[in-house]
Order: structure tokens, then C-alpha cells, then sequence
């Protein structure tokens, strides 16, 4: 009998302890890049009211906090600048937990649709430019990776299913090749180690990584009630946002970004004010009003006939690039990439990943970082006047002017009163575009690249393309 009593303290010892361990959300690992010079957020399970010991390797002074009655317990942290070298961070209740091989540097997320999600080793028959030679000389330690598993549901998730891991050839393949390019760059640039969690899903649309708070102004998007009603994973709003960015929501971080549009391109009309309600929400849920520096990518030219319903009539989806540079001016702390001259006619998924990431890093070191020197916005529209036949187009955010190879653009259309337009001709002088047609004796609105797809040919003089746009709102 009292062999018996021993062997079930001893059980009981032993469940106890088990118990007791402490739990890390999957976020908090092995190989992670902690934001440097700041305050982050930490928050684990623990036993209930149990007192939790946090002691990182960069300080001698520990900070503690108390599970609640449900074991969840939170803190913050100080981190100071990185000095590159490795650290840990230790958790005890009793029992000690210690992630290893730490870094202190700059968090990104990375979130998205399928061009964000197309990994550096490509789709199927849908390649990366040259994308295999930059998976070859990819290994870094200072670059880490860390990418969230699909998943879907209308209840709010407390985890998600990923792992943080290394830059190298193995890795890398697998990884999103825009936030690859993007972290490359800044991390070169910066000389600090360079985190990046990835969180996207191909096909999905910008309500699925809303909550149904942010979608109220929406009323005519359908939230889910059970999880019978999500018919489409990537599709059906609120889900995304639920099982991938709610778990994560809190991390302390540098900025987002984002590269998404295709799959709401047939609702542009909604799309500015919903994609200004998304990133507005995003900051609120993480307690740092526009703070967050949120870049985006304007979605690539296309010929949205491909995927078109035969009969039915085709969407242009120069209405979404238009209300993605819209949205640029009602979002505080953003920037947008845009990429007319980096799409593929007959496929959704551009090979050029490179532009994408790069031009994301040129807007994060200009505008977050403060880096001089270097240009990371294309000029944009400003206006138009008319003299006789022909409109001059003057642009904004173009401080040394407008360039085109030989100073002409084929990509400009004019129409007069009767609203019907036609290709124009349209040549460079000094920093304004004029442009006319013999069929258009009295121009009233002027359009640039305003088709589905096109191979964008005005830039700035630093190299970054101008937007399509239009003078009309026809």
C-alpha cells in the first residue's frame, strides 16, 4: 500500500511538472530575430497565477510578470541596439526554458496573396528570375526566416504552425521570393541582422485579412457564422486574418509588407477605402497607430481576358492599380512599389520578384530609415493643361524630371468631348509630357497605360516607372 502511495506522488510530482512547463507561441523560438532597440512584446502559457522569470543574455536585470487565472501571461522587454551577436532569452516558473541563437535587428511581415506567397524556386511552369543562382549564394545568418502555415477559420487562433530558420539554399527555395529580394537588400544595406515572417495565401482577397469589425463599413461583405460557411479558404472574409495575423498581432516589429490586389481587381470601386480600413485596423490591433510603416506593391499588368469567363465582358484592371495609388494618400506611412514594368501578359504570377522586393526596400530605407540620396517613390500625375490639339501632362514627386527611351511613350491616349480615345502621340519636354492626335483636334482628358496589360515606358530619371493613370473619371 504504501509503495502504491509513493509511485502516485510521484505520478502526481511528475504530471505537475509537466504541467508547469512553460509554453512559447511558435513566433517565439530557436533562431528568431527580436527587434532591436525597443520595448517587445513577449507572451507565453504558463501555470495559472504562476510567476514568470524572464532573463535575457544582453542584460543582467530580469523582468518578471504573473499568469493570469487562465495561465496567459504577458511582458515586454528591452533590447538594445544589435551587436550582431548571437543571445538568448530565458523563461523559468520553476522550470527554465531557453531559446538559443537569438538575433537583436529589424522585423518585417510579410503578408499577402499569391505573389507574395510564390516562392523563390517558383510555381510549376512559372519560374523566378533567375532565382536559382540567387538560392545558391543565399546563405546568411543575419537573414532569418520564418514562414506561417495556410490556415482558416472564423475563430480567432492563438497560434500558428511555422519555424524560424536561417538564410540558406535548402530554405530559401521554399521561401516568399518578394520578401526574400526585400530583406536581402536590407539587410546588405543595413549591415543588422534582418527577420521576416511571412504570412499570405494565394487567390485570397483583402476581406479574408479583415476582421468583422473593420468590414462594418462594408455591409454588403458576408461574415462567416460557422465554419460550414467557408466555402473558399483564401476567400471568405475575416478567416485569414483570424487564423494567420491574429496569433502574431502584438509582435514588436519594424513595418509591414504587402502585395495583394489580383483577386479584388473586379472591385476597385470599394477597394481604396477597404485596403485604408485593413492597414488603420492592423495598426489599431497592434496598439501602434499609424506607426507601422506599411509598403505595397501595386498589382503587375496582366490580361485579365485569360481568366475571364468566355461571353462575359473583361474587367480592366487599371481601376485596381488606380485605386491602389489612390489608397497611397489616405494611408499615413505608406508607400507604394509600382511594377507596370514588371508584369507578364499571359500569367498572373510576374518572374521578376527581384524589382518587387527591391523597390519595397528602396521605399523601407528611404522613409523608415531615413536613408539620403536614393529615390524610392515614382513620380505621379499631377495635372494636365490644353493648348489647342494638344495636353501637356505636368507629374508631382519628379525632381529631376520625367525620362523614356528616346523621350517618346507609346502607351498615351487622348479623347475629346464625344469620350471615346485614341492612341496619341507623346513626347518629352524638360519635365512635362505632350501629347496629341490627329484624330482628337480638341483633347479634353488624357490616359497613360490604361489597359490590362502593358510594358510601362515613362519613369522617373532615377528609374522607377510611372503609375497608369487617367485625367478623366469617366
Amino acid at each position: 500500500m504504501k509503495r502504491i502511495s509513493k509511485i502516485l506522488i510521484l505520478f502526481l510530482l511528475l504530471i505537475s511538472e509537466i504541467h508547469a512547463e512553460i509554453k512559447l507561441p511558435a513566433i517565439f523560438s530557436d533562431n528568431m530575430i527580436l527587434q532591436q532597440n525597443t520595448q517587445v512584446n513577449i507572451w507565453g502559457k504558463a501555470d495559472a497565477n504562476k510567476t514568470v522569470i524572464i532573463t535575457a543574455s544582453w542584460t543582467k536585470i530580469p523582468v518578471k510578470t504573473i499568469a493570469d487565472k487562465d495561465g496567459n501571461w504577458k511582458a515586454t522587454i528591452a533590447t538594445p541596439k544589435t551587436d550582431g551577436r548571437a543571445c538568448t532569452l530565458s523563461f523559468s516558473d520553476g522550470k527554465i526554458l531557453t531559446l538559443n541563437n537569438l538575433l537583436l535587428g529589424e522585423l518585417w511581415l510579410c503578408s499577402g496573396q499569391s505573389n507574395m506567397e510564390m516562392p523563390m524556386k517558383g510555381f510549376k511552369n512559372q519560374p523566378v528570375e533567375g532565382s536559382n543562382m540567387d538560392i545558391l549564394k543565399s546563405t546568411n545568418p543575419d537573414l532569418r526566416l520564418f514562414t506561417v502555415k495556410r490556415n482558416s477559420t472564423i475563430e480567432a487562433q492563438t497560434d500558428v504552425t511555422g519555424k524560424w530558420e536561417e538564410a540558406s539554399p535548402e530554405t530559401v527555395q521554399d521561401y516568399s521570393a518578394t520578401a526574400y529580394y526585400f530583406g536581402r537588400l536590407l539587410q546588405e544595406t543595413l549591415h543588422v541582422p534582418v527577420g521576416l515572417v511571412a504570412t499570405s495565401w494565394g487567390g485570397s482577397c483583402i476581406e479574408a485579412w479583415m476582421t468583422q469589425d473593420m468590414l462594418r463599413a462594408f455591409p454588403s461583405v458576408k461574415i462567416p457564422k460557422t465554419e460550414a460557411d467557408i466555402k473558399e479558404k483564401n476567400r471568405t472574409p475575416t478567416t485569414l486574418y483570424q487564423a494567420m495575423i491574429h496569433p502574431i498581432v502584438g509582435l514588436t516589429i519594424k513595418g509591414i509588407i504587402w502585395y495583394q490586389g489580383e483577386s479584388n481587381y473586379d472591385h476597385a470601386s470599394s477597394y481604396a477605402d477597404m485596403f485604408k480600413t485593413m492597414v488603420a485596423g492592423w495598426r489599431k490591433n497592434w496598439g501602434q497607430k499609424d506607426t507601422i510603416p506599411f509598403y505595397y506593391c501595386q498589382i503587375a499588368p496582366f490580361d485579365y481576358a485569360i481568366i475571364t469567363e468566355k461571353g462575359k465582358e473583361v474587367i480592366n484592371s487599371a481601376y485596381l492599380r488606380e485605386a491602389q495609388l489612390k489608397a497611397e494618400s489616405m494611408i499615413p506611412k505608406s508607400g507604394m512599389a509600382v511594377l507596370l514594368d514588371a508584369g507578364l501578359e499571359k500569367g498572373i504570377h510576374p518572374v521578376k520578384k527581384q524589382i518587387a522586393g527591391e523597390r519595397l526596400t528602396l521605399l523601407a530605407l528611404s522613409k523608415t530609415y531615413g536613408m539620403k540620396g536614393i529615390a524610392s517613390e515614382s513620380p505621379i500625375y499631377q495635372g494636365i493643361q490644353i493648348k489647342g490639339d494638344t495636353v501637356i501632362v505636368s507629374f508631382d514627386r519628379a525632381p529631376m524630371w520625367i525620362s523614356a527611351n528616346n523621350f517618346e511613350s507609346k502607351l498615351f491616349t487622348i479623347a475629346g468631348d464625344d469620350k471615346v480615345f485614341h492612341p496619341a502621340k507623346a513626347w518629352i519636354v524638360r519635365s512635362k509630357m505632350y501629347v496629341k492626335s490627329e484624330l482628337v483636334k480638341n483633347p479634353v482628358a488624357v490616359r497613360y497605360a490604361f489597359e490590362n496589360y502593358v510594358e510601362g515606358d515613362l519613369y522617373g530619371t532615377e528609374g522607377l516607372p510611372v503609375s497608369s493613370f487617367r485625367s478623366d473619371n469617366w
